[in-house]
């Protein structure tokens, strides 16, 4: 894992196309903006956790529905 230390409004890049910046921090919050091209998906954990366990439900009931998870 890499490890970088960036203050508010500092950025980093990842593969040319994807921008993260440091929008706030306020006490042990730190609130990130993400800008990445429409065809990439960008999900909180908690989130992207919940699509992969309802594909895989999906998977071993038939058909993938992920209508019902929401960001």
């Amino acid at each position: 894992m890499l490890v970088l230390s960036r203050k508010k409004n500092e950025s980093i890049v990842i593969n040319d196309d994807i921008t993260i910046v440091v929008v706030e921090i306020r006490g042990d919050k730190v609130r990130l903006g993400v800008e990445a091209p429409k065809e990439v998906p960008v999900h909180r954990n908690e989130v992207y956790e919940a699509i992969r366990r309802s594909q895989a439900d999906a998977g071993s009931n038939g058909a993938a529905d992920i209508s019902a998870v929401s960001e």
